[in-house]
């Protein structure tokens, strides 16, 4: 039986009705661009409207059952607690009422049934109250970066993820926003496009590179702030992108670049940075730095499309960030490229202090989780009890040289580095100086240092949670206190002192920083 009304209105307040009266309590019905929304008090129900457009096609009941199940298999490889199954609608538009999956040939349409969560729990609400905690963000970071290195990889007989078809998504877009603007916008985004075209010929050979490696895979999609949620005391993200396969084949990075991209435009920039941090230090992916930026304005300009798309159709729109004005700082030079190496014993707080700096902005680069890297390990494995010796000359050696060719793409990408090592040898940080001084960039060296009592009761503490990468302990202090050797005096002239046993401040250290002349 077809939907009496184009939209299917009709049926979705008619299931109002029957779900009011089988679930008991009320039913919210909201609409989105696309599909209905009936609210329970445990459930929500997707039934998706039977329209054409562009981009997506629903107008038969067989298209809406296959992205109903499309749906339903994306969502629930990150948000399996959250989507739970699709039903068909059985009796008639009027009339109707939810069937079993054993009922399917009498289907009249298809809804899809997830589990509700509380009203605010989003990300983009959590960061607008200050209720986000970074170490949830931390483990949000990580399990994306595990779940887009295990998601299928792009065919090689598809044009998903090529050159071409970035390029044109990206023409596309902004073909589409101009006549949305006004004079000043528009003289504003002729500016992003001539950052674009400047740019097109080096992007062209990444983007080409990138799917070559690999790096295109059936992602999210859509991972702005209102698609991430807190449920069960974690962080998730939900509502993949299902009607349209060349949104969601794309380069893992214009995934992740999207909530970062959205984390600078409510303006916590140090979050964004944090989130980077904790994805890399899992993905390994420090080149693909090369084309984060480019896919961050990408996906401002993506948001500042349909805020005004849905303006101009009459609908209310949410205040929010101005993702244009988002989009033009992105693009802009905000830092300029620049090399930091830490210095100093085990416990003497180089992370921790390298942690506080690159939140400012920067990329970590982490020795030890490198190292591990390296061995096939991950960053908490325990490279003994796996019965290797990862700490050798030899393994040094290599372990610096991958280190130094991490920096150099990541401060050809243009951002500021931060190589988080030891760094006792002194023949290891001239090898970073002279890195510095080939690109022509400022060098400085962070010498951290605290007490020796304090250094033993941190790796003490260190050792018991579990929680870090380094595996250093007492013994490994005494044999680096015998073989440091120390900062000569012309090191000595690019070197911030910090005894992190005193209070210190971290937008102040990461200003020194950025006086450093090269």
């Amino acid at each position: 039986m077809a939907i009496e009304k184009d939209d299917g209105t009709t049926l979705a307040t008619a299931l109002c009705e029957a779900l009011r009266a089988a679930e008991g309590g009320p039913v919210q019905h909201l609409e989105t661009h696309l599909s209905h929304l009936l609210l329970t008090p445990a459930h929500a129900y997707k039934l998706k409207k039977p329209l054409h457009l562009p981009f997506a096609d629903f107008r038969t009941l067989a298209a809406r059952r296959h992205f109903c199940a499309e749906e339903l298999r994306l969502n629930q490889r990150l948000a399996p607690a959250l989507y739970l199954d699709m039903l068909p609608v059985l009796g008639s538009a009027r009339h109707p009422r939810l069937g079993t999956a054993q009922e399917a040939d009498a289907a009249i349409d298809w809804v899809l049934r997830m589990r509700r969560f509380p009203a605010g729990s989003e990300l983009d609400a959590l960061v607008r109250a200050g209720a986000l905690a970074p170490a949830e963000l931390d483990a949000f970071a990580e399990r994306l970066a595990r779940f887009h290195a295990q998601a299928p990889g792009a065919p090689t007989d598809s044009n998903w993820g090529t050159a071409a078809r970035v390029a044109k998504a990206i023409a596309d877009v902004l073909d589409t926003l101009a006549p949305l603007l006004d004079g000043p916008g528009r003289a504003g985004l002729a500016a992003l496009r001539g950052w674009f075209d400047a740019r097109q010929p080096a992007l062209a050979g990444h983007w080409a590179a990138r799917r070559a490696a690999g790096h295109v895979r059936e992602c999210h999609g859509d991972l702005h702030l209102g698609n991430v949620v807190r449920i069960d005391g974690a962080i998730t993200a939900f509502d993949c992108l299902e009607f349209s396969p060349a949104l969601r084949w794309i380069d893992t990075l214009a995934d992740t670049g999207f909530l970062t991209m959205d984390l600078h435009a409510h303006g916590r920039g140090d979050l964004a940075w944090r989130f980077l941090d904790a994805y890399l230090a899992v993905s390994g992916d420090y080149a693909g730095l090369a084309v984060l930026r480019p896919y961050e304005v990408y996906r401002a300009l993506v948001r500042a499309m349909a805020a005004r798309l849905r303006a101009a159709q009459g609908a209310a729109v949410a205040l929010g960030p101005d993702y244009l004005a988002c989009a033009e700082r992105l693009a802009a030079p905000l830092l300029s490229p620049r090399l930091l190496i830490t210095h100093g014993l085990s416990g003497s707080g180089k992370s921790t202090v390298a942690a506080a700096l690159l939140q400012q902005g920067a990329v970590r680069l982490r020795s030890d989780v490198e190292r591990k890297r390296l061995h096939g390990l991950a960053p908490l494995a325990d490279s003994a009890a796996q019965g290797l010796d990862i700490y050798t000359r030899e393994a040094s050696a290599r372990t610096f040289g991958h280190l130094a060719q991490q920096a150099r793409a990541v401060l050809q990408a243009g951002y500021p580095v931060i190589v988080d090592a030891a760094f006792l040898r002194r023949g290891e940080r001239y090898a970073f100086h002279a890195l510095a001084r080939e690109l022509g960039l400022p060098f400085a060296i962070l010498h951290c240092h605290a007490a020796l009592g304090q250094l033993r009761e941190r790796l003490r503490q260190r050792r018991a949670a579990g929680t870090d990468p380094s595996e250093a302990d007492l013994a490994v202090l005494a044999r680096q206190q015998d073989q440091a050797e120390p900062l000569a005096p012309e090191e000595q002239a690019h070197t911030l002192d910090l005894a992190t046993d005193q209070d210190w401040d971290a937008p102040a250290l990461y200003r020194r920083w950025l006086a450093v002349q090269a």
